[in-house]
């Protein structure tokens, strides 16, 4: 029944995935879903119909395909204007967004809460999220406790805002009328926390419950038997973590993620708010990562973990508390760690992950989760996702979540982008573009942008402004050139959502081994492969990305559900070609049980640098011990050959060794080769051939054969910048398919194979046919738009940046400009030319004799021109824009404000950044180059003559 929902849900919000035909050498038709969306902070849901719908266009018009909205902490000065979250008049909105937004070709998402995690006023204390507190105590025979059992909670109280005593906060937390700008981050009152279990322990071992004898003042009923005794109180206190940059209406207590009453609970609110299909037109709703962890101390227990325990793990965690909580823990306490781990894990899947699924579900929406950052195996929680999204910059990061989409047949793999790639104002489209690339290289191919800030229309300059260090809004000078951005990603996401996942390889996470670690807390949270560093995973991974191995993660749960087809394993659509175990020293019984019968059916797999030496959790009765070691009895390895030792069962093998390429060569996985050459991809499946996105995230051009590991007759090159496609040049042999490419500095293509041969105009590739011919002569330098105010032009006897000159008006000036010239058509028959600009301080436009020829937004700076396109006399026009960076420092020196948000009213990413007041200052800043500089030049073109 669950396929059968999903596969509605797909059918009914997805938009078409049609997978090109093997006659199709166009572009694919572009969709909202394959055009980047925008998180839209909307802050203090301070919104108007009028502004909803301009603002809409604007992000229409410039290329985004949908908006999350996610409501924040307000703007001061536009309280009388607040919309509290859920409200009637909030709900008004939503619905006069969806309505603008269906006309427009836009989707919208919704965020279930505001700001992050899930929380608010309406969740009650006993659904807030729980922290253990212990004490201790040691009685010798005879003896009685003459202290109360009893623990009070230290008050904390962690702000953003308005800085107060936590005398002054009243309780409950939702009568105060303040708390925008008090902005609470983790608060917790001096009040007695529960006991919820008293142990008392001997040195022999005996375990006693004493919970019972403890009254309700806290006196303990009890005299020590023989023996020394140590007794182990455990309370439930409060957390105390808040919403963080709550909207109005929003604030209030974090829910306790390993109960399902807490999220149900939650839900109701929405249920109601939204009852008669009031979030109609809603797409999914969204989870902006746990953050739970980012507050002084843990959220690490609920009221049923100890009977939840007892159910999993068969055995009592009460009668093992010391091995919990050692310091310095033997290999018994950490196995006892590990279960507690592995069942809070299970708690975060069941209790939280899938009914918030299910009841998105049944409200015909989809999910979109953020699983890093929680304390449990995040491969499954993503897995049980609609759409898993990640964040980050970094590729090994990303493919938690795309893994997780490919083992579960996911579609969709969206991501949390541009967040923080530099201090405020100085990102650039290229930086952009660049983690875009890196986006599509580790499985993503749904970006969200972080943020979108809504901010009305008549706003002064820079307008209403997120804290985070890209604000993609229309006052940024880079509006201008952000839809070309928004153009190459649609088109590289056109391709990256059809077809299937490709990859050879799964690589099985050693959560056991991490769960074994006693860290700095009871929990652990998983973020990305930092918390895997120095392990053989870490290695593998790295290698295999190095090497052009293509591979996915897995874990225990989603081992167990693999199949064996044939030649291949299988999971669901997927299939693999082996499963890598990297250096594992603890694994689950019934993962190796599975492992080994899918060897017996016919699977390869490896085992990286060694096997596994122990079952993972405690085991009281031996009894995994002992089916761990008849397993591990059934794999005979043979002596080295090569490098690897192999142990064939049933139909199948293990192949141990300590080198990658030798176990992958021994385990028949063919690895891409062009990442030895420096280029980095992706590859995805289509029923007549394979799409590859490629990118050359080096320094230097490349221009050489590349040999995809795919039999093909034909290939389709497309340059998802340009738009440039054609036939590329191939060459079928025995370890694959050759083909030419040439990809500049941070450029990339898609490649398109297939087994037809395709009657189609040939790509054309072009190489020097001479020297360049640098332009000479004055430039007239004028201003177009921008402010403060716009500069006086100048004429310049070489290119140079504007903020060159001393005077304020060139240093404070953020917005376009253009720089002109003439020249000549040089002399010489050539067919083609390209002209190349040294240096651009942000990105350009290029005219030529009038005509828009086209926009870089660089590493390069580079654009062809055929010979037909120069008269004799030509005009060049080079427009310009930079950031906002020097307006805003301008501004800084000036005393004139432009941070006016409660909360966090803007955050600088480096201390050097930081003023007196501790927010983000750019007053002591030298204005950022700004324009151009250096030569522009015009090189002659050949053909580049390729042959077989």
């Amino acid at each position: 029944m669950k396929k059968e929902i999903i596969s509605t849900l797909t059918a009914a919000f997805f938009l078409s995935l049609t997978t090109l035909t093997s006659a199709q050498s166009t572009w694919p038709e572009l969709t909202s879903q394959n055009r980047p969306w925008g998180r839209w902070w909307w802050q203090g849901s301070a919104v108007t119909k009028a502004d909803i719908s301009w603002n809409l266009q604007q992000y229409q018009s410039a290329g985004l395909g949908g908006m999350e909205i996610t409501p924040i902490y307000g703007v001061k000065g536009t309280e009388t204007q607040f919309i509290p979250f859920l409200s009637a008049s909030w709900i008004d909105m939503l619905q006069y967004t969806v309505a603008q937004a269906k006309g427009l070709n836009m989707g919208i998402d919704l965020a279930n809460a505001t700001g992050w995690p899930f929380g608010g006023p309406w969740v009650m204390d006993s659904e807030a999220g729980k922290e253990i507190f212990w004490k201790t105590y040691t009685l010798k025979s005879g003896e009685k406790l003459t202290e109360p059992i009893q623990y009070t909670q230290s008050p904390l109280l962690i702000q953003a805002g308005q800085r107060v005593g936590i005398k002054e906060i009243k309780q409950p937390l939702s009568s105060n009328a303040n708390l925008q700008q008090m902005a609470i981050d983790q608060i917790r009152f001096p009040q007695p926390a529960a006991l919820m279990v008293l142990m008392a322990y001997t040195n022999k071992g005996m375990a006693i419950d004493l919970t019972s004898k403890v009254s309700t003042n806290g006196n303990l009923a009890w005299t020590a038997p023989d023996g020394d005794w140590k007794l182990y109180a455990l309370f439930s206190g409060f957390h105390g973590k808040l919403v963080e940059r709550a909207a109005p209406g929003g604030e209030g207590y974090v829910i306790d993620h390993f109960s399902k009453p807490a999220i149900m609970s939650y839900l109701k609110k929405f249920s109601d708010a939204f009852a008669g299909n009031k979030d109609k037109g809603v797409r999914a709703y969204f989870n902006d990562s746990y953050e739970v962890d980012d507050a002084q101390g843990q959220a690490n227990f609920t009221p049923l973990l100890f009977d939840e325990f007892i159910r999993r793990r068969g055995y009592d965690l009460r009668k093992h508390l010391p091995a919990l909580l050692s310091i310095e823990p033997n290999q018994s306490d950490k196995q006892v760690l590990h279960d507690y781990r592995q069942t809070i894990s299970e708690l975060m899947l069941e209790n939280f992950t899938k009914p918030w699924q299910a009841w998105a579900s049944g409200r015909k929406k989809l999910i979109r989760n953020q699983a890093h950052g929680s304390p449990a195996n995040i491969l499954d929680l993503y897995a049980a996702s609609d759409i898993p999204e990640t964040e980050g910059n970094g590729v090994m990061g990303f493919k938690f979540a795309s893994s997780a989409a490919h083992v579960s047949g996911k579609p969709l793999v969206s991501t949390e982008s541009g967040t923080w790639f530099n201090e405020h104002f100085m990102t650039t489209l290229a930086e952009l573009k660049q983690s875009a690339d890196r986006c599509f290289i580790g499985g993503v191919n749904h970006l969200f942008y972080h943020g979108v800030n809504y901010s009305p229309k008549d706003a002064k300059w820079p307008g209403w402004l997120f804290y985070a260090a890209v604000n993609f809004v229309p006052n940024d000078p880079f509006w201008r050139d952000f839809g070309t951005l928004n153009n190459y990603i649609a088109r590289c996401q056109s391709f990256l959502q059809q077809g299937s996942p490709d990859n050879d390889v799964l690589l099985y996470l050693p959560i056991s081994d991490s769960f074994m670690e006693k860290g700095e807390g009871l929990l652990r949270h998983y973020h990305d492969m930092q918390q895997f560093n120095g392990t053989g995973f870490e290695n593998v991974a790295k290698q295999m990305l190095a090497k052009g191995f293509a591979f996915d993660f897995i874990s225990d749960r989603q081992v167990i559900n693999l199949k064996q087809g044939n030649s291949f394993l299988l999971s669901g659509e997927a299939r693999y070609k082996t499963l890598v175990l990297p250096a594992v020293s603890t694994i689950p019984v019934n993962t190796l049980e599975s492992i080994i019968e899918l060897a017996r059916k016919g699977a390869r797999v490896i085992v990286y640098d060694k096997l596994p030496t122990e079952p993972a959790g405690f085991d009281p009765t031996k009894s995994k011990q002992s089916m761990f070691k008849a397993l591990m009895k059934r794999l005979q390895f043979d002596p080295v050959i090569n490098g690897v030792k192999r142990a064939d069962i049933g139909k199948g093998a293990f192949f141990l060794g300590e080198d990658i390429p030798q176990l992958m060569q021994a385990a028949g996985v063919m690895r891409e080769t062009m990442t030895d050459n420096g280029l980095e991809f992706t590859r995805r499946g289509n029923p007549d051939g394979k799409t590859y996105f490629i990118v050359n995230q080096g320094q230097k051009t490349i221009s050489r054969k590349i040999t995809l590991n795919t039999s093909a007759v034909s290939a389709t090159l497309f340059n998802p910048m340009t738009r440039q496609l054609g036939a590329a040049p191939v060459i079928k042999g025995s370890k694959g398919t050759e083909v030419f490419i040439e990809l500049q500095a941070g450029e990339s293509c898609i490649i398109k194979t297939s087994a037809i041969k395709k009657p189609e105009t040939k790509y054309a590739f072009y190489e020097s046919a001479g020297n360049a011919i640098a332009l000479k002569g004055e430039w007239r330098l004028k201003f177009l738009k921008g402010g403060p105010q716009l500069p006086p032009p100048v004429t310049l006897e070489k290119l140079e940046p504007w903020t060159d000159s001393p005077a304020e008006a060139y240093q404070a000036f953020s917005g376009e400009a253009s720089y002109s010239t003439t020249f000549n058509k040089p002399s010489g028959l050539v067919p083609r030319w390209r002209l190349s600009v040294d240096k651009a301080f942000g990105s350009i436009q290029v005219h030529l004799n009038g005509k828009n020829i086209g926009t870089l937004l660089g590493p390069q700076f580079t654009i062809d021109l055929n010979s037909a396109q120069l008269q004799p006399t030509n005009t060049l026009e080079i427009r310009v824009v930079n950031s906002m960076a020097n307006r805003i420092i301008d501004m800084e020196k000036k005393g004139i404000s432009y941070k006016n948000s409660y909360n966090v009213d803007f955050q600088a990413r480096e201390a050097a950044n930081r003023g007196k007041d501790g927010k983000f200052t750019a007053k002591h800043w030298k204005p950022l180059s700004s324009g151009l500089s250096g030569t522009v030049s015009l090189m002659p073109l050949k053909t580049i003559q390729i042959n077989p």
